[in-house]
């Protein structure tokens, strides 16, 4: 069963962790303290399983009142394109409705902002680089 959810144990925060470091730090050559940085300790993180198998990464944190950002979204290569970064989006925006955050903030890598503004987020400024790679400052409001 595909999954995902509010990491809980610590247990689930070394699968988060783990997700990570294949994805940014392996695959997009993202140094190791850039990407395990101080938010880490004070953000929300959150994990997606298939079954027991962990392949999914992301975390949010308070940017301002009522405004949370969005974080290290990730998925393992192997499951990509399979609509799983929309599960844990729906989990991290499910989350940030329920606890009074009026909009969400990210900053998606160039080549991912369609796939955010298929979910209404809207791009806030020019491409900059962000750990080397290109990227777009979005957000989205809810209602």
């Amino acid at each position: 069963m595909v999954n995902a959810k509010i990491v809980e144990t610590d247990n689930e925060y070394q699968d988060a962790i783990f997700i990570r470091r294949k994805v940014f730090v392996e695959e997009q050559d993202v140094p190791i303290h850039l990407e395990l940085d101080e938010h880490d300790q004070n953000a929300i993180h959150f994990v997606a399983y298939d079954d027991e198998i962990p392949f999914g990464a992301g975390r949010i944190r308070t940017a301002e009142p009522n405004v949370g950002k969005i974080e290290r979204v990730c998925i393992l290569p192997e499951y990509r394109g399979k609509k799983l970064g929309n599960l844990m989006m729906q989990c991290m925006e499910d989350y940030a409705h329920s606890n009074g955050y009026h909009k969400l903030k990210l900053n998606s890598q160039s080549h991912a902002v369609p796939f955010y503004e298929k979910r209404s987020y809207s791009i806030t400024s020019p491409e900059f680089l962000e750990a080397g790679i290109p990227h777009r400052a979005m957000e989205k409001l809810f209602s």
